[in-house]
């Protein structure tokens, strides 16, 4: 068996693995790479085989850094099944209209770019692919549910199981035979944070002959949830009930979201923050997502089961106003204060939130709640890390606002975590492959692998190959 990695590499997006022995060839992920000035080349270079000789694809789950490729995959010639869970489809298709849409636009504006400074730009401009294709591309999904066995090949057996990261999300184990011979191969995806707001945890896996994990954390921990709900109800009666400004909440529209309205429920229920405030999710993908969510009801925790039936009953619980149309949105430009405002991107880099960011950074009576993951090179890492100006739209902000960087709401499990989930295995893998973090972290959490549980870890770098058995 041979394994490449193509994606998620001493890095935290684009992940993507080829798997091939003698009688099947299958990728598991195929995501896009987001975040800093080579994210465009490194899309269009991604591919770097021929898609026509796939077998299938598995998929962990829907978010864009595991499957914004998929489109571009099945545009240049893959005609094979894309198998992941029934949440995880329903994700899809939203998810990939919505990044092909982007695609589009931004070709648009860098053709109207090229043809007003009349002479060629030195990068491409075409969208790595368009709606139609995206749509084309959703045919391809097979659905399989948790717990199931899934032969999508005669050498290849596979069942998906709850990674507990986002809705649909999967850890999946793999049976490969070749010559005569059965390997199992496991990909942790991205593993959930245990006791994460509506989720499940993830599940145990006992043992495997060869392990993919994730580390987007494995160099830290995430602060007690507890602790989290002080902080974030702290941040919201500070700047609510004494500045009498807005709270201005980046959140990636899949996942990040809802469970962001889960926690201001939980927050009113337990009466540490007020019921009279303006809550406004300013995503169209958020909504969707958020009625797929609903759909798939079973799927979520039991605190988060109660927490809904109890504001059912409540007649005073705060309206959760969805804004769909731009109108509506850039209206709420001219509130000045009592609203919280949650809207997407996560990392602030494109939508409907560098808008609110424009007109709420520059205001010492604002609030910006970081919850999420700010990778390399991202405006929201920029704002992290302090910097006093940004430049939004061309315009210079300077950033006045209060920032609370609340980090124990991560849906990716932290060192502690991660050990725990390896924790269940009950004898070493014959190998291990750390990826999905950045280049220093990866190192350090296949480190503690090493010294903690004596196990053999490796960190691939990109494009780099390895022989298994």
């Amino acid at each position: 068996m041979k394994l490449t990695f193509f994606g998620a590499a001493r890095e935290v997006t684009g992940s993507c693995y080829l798997v091939e022995t003698d009688e099947v060839r299958f990728l598991v992920d195929c995501g896009m790479f987001q975040g800093g000035r080579e994210a465009d080349r490194k899309n269009r270079d991604a591919l770097d085989f021929d898609p026509r000789s796939l077998d299938f694809v598995l998929l962990t789950h829907a978010h864009i850094d595991h499957s914004g490729l998929l489109p571009r995959l099945v545009a240049f010639g893959f005609r094979g099944p894309i198998f992941t869970t029934s949440a995880t489809a329903d994700l899809l298709g939203v998810m990939l209209p919505d990044s092909a849409y982007i695609q589009e636009k931004e070709a648009e504006r860098a053709d109207y770019q090229r043809r007003k400074v009349r002479k060629k730009l030195k990068h491409e401009t075409a969208p790595l692919y368009t709606v139609a294709q995206a749509q084309d591309c959703l045919k391809k999904l097979q659905r399989v549910e948790y717990g199931e066995d899934v032969n999508p090949h005669a050498a290849v057996k596979c069942r998906f199981q709850d990674a507990g990261h986002i809705l649909g999300s999967s850890i999946i184990e793999i049976w490969l035979k070749e010559n005569g011979n059965e390997r199992k191969i496991v990909f942790s995806g991205d593993l959930g944070q245990p006791g994460h707001p509506l989720m499940q945890d993830p599940h145990a896996i006992e043992e495997t002959d060869v392990l993919i994990v994730e580390s987007t954390y494995g160099n830290r921990l995430h602060k007690g949830m507890d602790e989290t709900l002080d902080e974030l109800a702290l941040a919201i009666n500070d700047t609510l009930k004494r500045k009498h400004g807005n709270v201005i909440i980046p959140a990636f529209a899949v996942g990040r979201t809802q469970d962001i309205i889960y926690l201001l429920g939980d927050l009113i229920r337990q009466g540490k923050i007020g019921n009279h405030m303006q809550i406004y999710v300013d995503s169209p993908m958020a909504t969707k997502a958020t009625q797929i969510t609903m759909k798939h009801f079973e799927l979520l925790d039991k605190e988060a089961k109660q927490l809904m039936e109890w504001g059912r009953t409540q007649h005073d619980f705060p309206k959760i106003n969805f804004v769909e149309d731009v109108e509506e949105s850039m209206a709420l430009n001219d509130i000045r204060g009592g609203a919280i405002i949650i809207s997407a991107s996560g990392m602030c880099d494109a939508g409907r939130i560098k808008h609110h960011l424009r007109y709420n950074l520059g205001r010492k009576e604002s609030t910006i709640l970081i919850t999420g993951f700010q990778a390399s090179g991202t405006l929201g890492r920029r704002i992290v890390d302090g910097v006093k100006v940004v430049n939004i739209f061309k315009q210079a902000i300077p950033v006045r606002a209060d920032i609370y960087t609340i980090g124990g709401l991560s849906a990716h499990a932290d060192q502690k975590a991660l050990l725990g989930w390896l924790g269940h295995f009950r004898k070493p893998p014959g190998q291990t492959f750390v990826v999905h973090g950045e280049a220093s972290t990866a190192q350090e959490f296949a480190g503690v692998l090493r010294d903690q549980l004596g196990w053999q870890a490796i960190v691939p770098g990109q494009l780099e190959s390895f022989k298994i058995g």
